[in-house]
């Protein structure tokens, strides 16, 4: 399968991009939809991180939306 050794396939990622562009002619390349997928395994993988510890440091047994919204903003800036 195409993308899948990033996490998430090529066609997703295109179609996320494109739903943000303004003009709907864009293309993107192939290398540019491989590093945003690059892109969004490590941002996601992060997340994940980041709301286990959150989650530890709460004393929760799970991670849940609490935890994420905690650490978003710090994803959000350090990107």
């Amino acid at each position: 399968m195409e993308g899948a050794s990033s996490g998430f396939q090529k066609e997703l990622v295109s179609r996320l991009l494109h739903l943000h562009f303004r003009d709907s002619k864009t293309r993107v390349s192939g290398d540019a939809l491989q590093l945003m997928a690059e892109l969004l395994r490590i941002f996601v993988t992060e997340a994940a991180v980041r709301g286990i510890r959150q989650a530890q440091a709460e004393d929760a047994a799970l991670v849940d939306v609490d935890q994420l919204e905690k650490v978003l903003p710090q994803l959000l800036l350090d990107f």
